[in-house]
């Protein structure tokens, strides 16, 4: 039986626009294969409500988790709640659990729960609540989608709650050898090992380091003898891998 499969949906402008650079995705890749998730697919879309709507209905349509992040805060501009609850044909509103979480943070900060921060206790309907013990507004699932802050430190945290809670497989192995000989020359032998071992995945990335053409070989599977056995050959067939 194969592994789950989940697709990342990073949502905002300023991804777009090169300001802000996202290092949510790296943290899920890395989550995710430790629980034995395959990531396939990563999206990033701008603040465009139709924008969303579309990718999630599409991507929750074809794997068996999707995690967002960005757009749930207080702003004008944190449009995800009302976009993925349009994608699953369900209401928003201030719910109770959520509000009370917020009161309760606010009132130890000596701070209003204004109208701006009560945006963030804006659930849709059927909705269950994703913990964030950082700045207290919570995430949600719905059906097979987890939307989550966009704030690195939140959204990291948001996941270790949500992890448990999924299903996951076989916690994917890899190991990695780096072979300094350009890909031309590596590539055929690249080629007939990946044939003979379906139950593994090799990658080549290249890279070029004080004039030495090079490449790092990840070979990866839920199978750790098949992943010895791909390496071992690597090794012997290039003796100055490392």
């Amino acid at each position: 039986m194969s592994n789950p499969t989940a697709a990342m949906l990073v949502i905002g402008d300023e991804i777009l626009s090169g300001r802000t650079r996202d290092t949510n995705t790296h943290h899920l890749a890395n989550a995710l294969t430790g629980h034995g998730i395959r990531l396939s697919q990563v999206r990033i879309v701008s603040d465009d409500h139709q924008a969303i709507v579309g990718a999630v209905r599409a991507l929750g349509a074809q794997f068996d988790s999707v995690f967002t992040s960005g757009g749930i805060g207080p702003t004008h501009d944190d449009i995800t709640v009302e976009a993925v609850a349009e994608a699953f044909g369900v209401s928003v509103a201030v719910r109770a659990d959520a509000r009370a979480i917020l009161q309760a943070h606010y009132d130890r900060q000596g701070l209003e729960l204004n109208d701006a921060r009560l945006r963030m206790a804006r659930i849709p309907r059927g909705a269950t609540l994703i913990e964030n013990p950082v700045s207290a507004a919570p995430g949600f699932s719905l059906r097979n989608v987890h939307v989550m802050a966009g704030v690195p430190a939140v959204f990291q945290v948001m996941v270790a709650s949500i992890l448990p809670t999924l299903t996951g497989g076989v916690p994917l192995r890899s190991q990695v050898l780096n072979i300094p000989r350009g890909e031309g020359a590596i590539a055929g032998y690249l080629g007939q090992l990946a044939g003979a071992h379906p139950e593994v995945s090799i990658g080549c990335y290249p890279y070029l380091r004080d004039g030495i053409h090079g490449a790092h070989i990840v070979v990866r599977s839920s199978a750790g003898a098949a992943v010895d056995a791909v390496i071992g050959k690597l090794a012997a067939q290039f003796p100055e891998a490392e």
